[in-house]
Formats: structure tokens, sequence, C-alpha cells
């Protein structure tokens, strides 16, 4: 009995001992908050894995309830207008409550109001004589650029266009890192900022009054899995010490040495805590061969996989293809509809399947590799030339061994083309999977974009374009060894 009661005692803590497991968006505030959770799990001498710059509220949210992640940074305007869209709360307590029922607890408030508001650059405003948003409507041909989940989200464009009446058509999504070089240029007017970001005062931008009140607050809070509350009591202790401890200055000071001074996002998010809290964190650079070893064996490891996978289905199916005509039209119909979806939707689409992470990223790639692959093996097969096979049928050669001897062999060298193609598109496709924390060559790629950063954009595009080439090689080396010398053409 005494050692069963050991065993019940231990076991939450063995059960936890893997690691807390956070994330953040692609944003340079919910990266640093990702850094503080994570440094704090530390010091109470946990595992941690932060799964970085996350594709948008939705990926993050839906990995929170599917338990891919333990907590992450969030806001009480985008728990309202985009999470519980369509539901009606009194007061935050209330949003609370719904959240328990969902075995979602809440650490609220960290201290800032992060809303949205708009802002021009000051020289157009000036000229415009543009003091508030109501002032947008009599310019209706300016150009407005909004980061893309603005464009959707229940307080984004489409109702900020029925609270002010805007009759602007002119209207760009793009990524709203990108959004700033569009404004700064002049090819948009107008854009989204978060009030935090660091560079509204570095660009010197115009504010615009949202004079109607359209945009709610948006608190920052840490969303987290109510289990932690039992199985990590001394994480949830330490990390609720953030309550009201970052105000509004301290966190555009945080995004200004990381989006404007270069400096890491772990150490500014260290030394905030080394100062708030006296602890003693020490963080170790990054090294550019670390980076580039992990994210190549990442990368590697999803094309692999997924084209492995894509290759012992993608041949027998258009095979069949062959012999079956009706359903091998439907087949190749359906492959080429999975290839008319864009890549992201699909990443998402595997999310509530699959889970965030290598998972999903695979099970695109697999998709994406079959049509090439089915295609080109059904097309090798019907173009060997009608006497050869009649050949074959007039030495009583049976299916199989027509397939064997005489179809496969002749339509090797098609069936490799369609492989190394899909090899190809899964290099360029999975730098997407960093959106959904999958790693790979996408992660600096990503990086670069958020921190403006054109050095780390290279350190992940210019390695994806040599592994494809090595792909390619490899493949048109693997075509001299096993199609024959006789089949090859310009040999």
């Amino acid at each position: 009995m005494k050692y069963a009661l050991m065993i019940i005692t231990i076991l939450p803590t063995i059960a936890w001992a893997h690691e807390v497991r956070i994330g953040s968006k692609k944003f340079t505030e919910s990266v640093i908050l990702g850094e503080i959770v994570r440094l704090t799990a530390k010091q109470c001498s946990l595992k941690t894995d932060h799964k970085k710059e996350l594709g948008g509220t939705r990926i993050l949210w839906s990995a929170l309830l599917n338990g891919d992640i333990d907590i992450y940074p969030e806001y009480t305007g985008t728990i309202r207008e985009e999470i519980l869209s369509g539901k009606r709360f009194k007061n935050f307590v209330e949003i609370e409550d719904y959240l328990k029922n969902r075995d979602i607890s809440v650490i609220s408030p960290l201290g800032f109001n992060n809303t949205y508001i708009l802002g021009m650059m000051k020289s157009r405003a000036r000229e415009l004589n543009i003091e508030k948003i109501s002032d947008l409507n009599k310019f209706p041909d300016l150009i407005l650029g909004f980061g893309n989940e603005f464009m959707n989200r229940g307080d984004g464009w489409l109702a900020l266009k029925k609270t002010y009446m805007l009759t602007h058509k002119n209207i760009r999504g793009l990524d709203h890192d990108l959004a700033y070089r569009g404004l700064i240029s002049g090819s948009i007017d107008v854009m989204d900022l978060y009030a935090t970001d660091a560079e509204i005062e570095y660009y010197d931008l115009k504010v615009l009054e949202d004079d109607k009140k359209h945009f709610p607050e948006y608190n920052a809070l840490l969303l987290y899995r109510s289990e932690l509350n039992d199985k990590a009591k001394s994480f949830i202790s330490a990390i609720s010490n953030l309550r009201n401890r970052i105000d509004d200055n301290k966190m555009i000071q945080m995004n200004s040495m990381v989006k404007l001074l270069g400096m890491p996002s772990d150490q500014v998010a260290a030394d905030f805590l080394n100062s708030e809290f006296q602890f003693n964190i020490k963080t170790k650079k990054s090294h550019l061969w670390v980076r580039f070893k992990k994210n190549t064996s990442e990368h590697i490891f999803l094309v692999l996989i997924s084209l492995s996978a894509a290759i012992l289905l993608a041949i027998p199916l258009g095979i069949f293809s062959v012999y079956h005509k009706k359903a091998g039209h439907l087949i190749l119909s359906i492959a080429g509809v999975i290839q008319t979806i864009p890549s992201l939707a699909i990443l998402v689409f595997m999310i509530p399947l699959l889970g965030i992470g290598a998972g999903p990223a695979m099970m695109a790639l697999f998709l994406y590799s079959l049509l090439p692959i089915i295609r080109n093996t059904y097309s090798g097969i019907m173009d060997i030339p009608g006497h050869l096979i009649e050949s074959a049928d007039a030495l009583g050669l049976t299916k199989m061994e027509k397939l064997r001897f005489l179809e496969l062999p002749l339509a090797a060298r098609s069936i490799l083309s369609g492989i190394k193609i899909a090899a190809v598109i899964n290099v360029g496709v999975a730098t997407l999977g960093a959106l959904i924390g999958a790693g790979g060559y996408g992660q600096p790629i990503l990086t670069g974009i958020r921190l403006d950063d054109f050095t780390l954009i290279l350190e992940g595009a210019i390695p994806a374009a040599l592994l494809a080439l090595l792909f390619q090689g490899a493949f048109d080396l693997l075509e001299k060894l096993v199609v024959s010398r006789g089949l090859r053409f310009n040999d």
C-alpha cells in the first residue's frame, strides 16, 4: 500500500517530465513573450520547447485545445473578436468561466494594451489633413494595406468598414511586417498597426484617432491548459508573477531592442526577467552552423518521409489507372484537385487531425507529391509503342510479366521524372511547414521577414534552393543507373 501511494504521488511529475510546450505567433512581441515564458519555465527546472512564429491565432488556439502546446500569449480583443467570435459575454469574467469549461486557464493582465490602430506616414497625413479614421472618407482613392488576419477577423476590415462607412476599393492584404515597407515606399497609404509596435516611433508615423471607438482593448494575457495547475504548480506560480509587470513602455522598449537594434529575443527576455525578478539568466549565442544543421535535418526529414510515402502509393495508383481507365481518370482528377489547393490551406486543414509540427507538414507534402508521380507513371506506360505491347502478348507474357519486364523498364524514365518533380516541389513547399511548427529552412525565412533581416532570409532560401538542386542531381544520377542507355536521350 505504501509503495502504491508513492507511485500515485510521483506519477503526475513523471507524466509532465517531458517539457512545457510554448507557442507564439509570427510577430516580434509574441515571440518575446514566448521567450519570457520559456525562460521562466527553465528557472523552474522544467524542459521547454518554444514553437516560435506559428501561423496565426486559429493555429495556436487549435494547438492549445488539442494539447500540442501548453501555453501561449494572447490578447483580450483577439479572444472576443476572433476566437470566441459570435458569442456574447458581459465581461471578461464570463469569458474566463467559459474557457475554464474547456480546460483553459488565464493569467491576466500582463499590464499593456496592444490594440489595433491605423497609421500613415506623417507627411502624407499632413498633406491630406487626416487626423482620425473618419477623415479617410474624404479620400476614397487611398490605398489601404492590412495584415492578412486583420482582413477577416471580427473587428477587422469588414467591421471597420461598416463602423466608419468607408468606401475604399483598393484594399491589399499582406504580411504585417512587409506592410511597413509598403507604407514607407508609398505603395500603400494606410495600414493597421499594433499599439506597441516599435516602428511607430522609429518611422515617425501618424496614428489616426479611433474616433468611433471601434477597436476594443487588447490587454495581453497568457492562455494555458488547466492541467498545468496540477502538473506544474511551481511554473504557474512563477509565471503568475508577470501580472501587471509589463506596461506599454516596457513592451515597446523590448520590441525596439529586437526589431530595431537586432538583439536576440531570448536575450531581451532574459534581461527583462533579470531586471524585474532578480534572476540570473544567461543566454547562449545561436551559431549559424548549429542552426544550419538543425534546419537541414528537419527539412530533409520532412521531404524524404513524405516523398517515400508518395512513391509507395502513387506508382501503384498510376499502374492501376492504366488498366482501369474509368477509375484511373477519377484518380488523376482527384490528384489534380489536391494540387490546386493552396499549400497553406492544406497545412491548416491537417491540424485538427494531426496537430501541429511535422505530421501535418508531411501529410501536405505527401498529397502534393501524388499528381506528378501518378501522372508520369500513367503517361510512361501509356506512351509505350503499341507494337511492343502486341509482341509481349504474342509471346504469351502474363500481365505481371509484361509489367515487370516491359512496361516498368520502358516507363522508368518518365516515372523518375515525376518523382524528381515531386521532390523539387516538396523542398520548396516544405518551407511553409515552419508556420505550423515543423521547422526546416522556413524558420529562418520567417524570422528574417519578421525582423526585416535579409541575411536570415538567405539563411533559409539559399540552402533550400541548393537542396532542390541536390535532389535533382541525385535523381539524374539514379536515372543513369536505372534506365537503360538506349532509353536515355542525349547521352
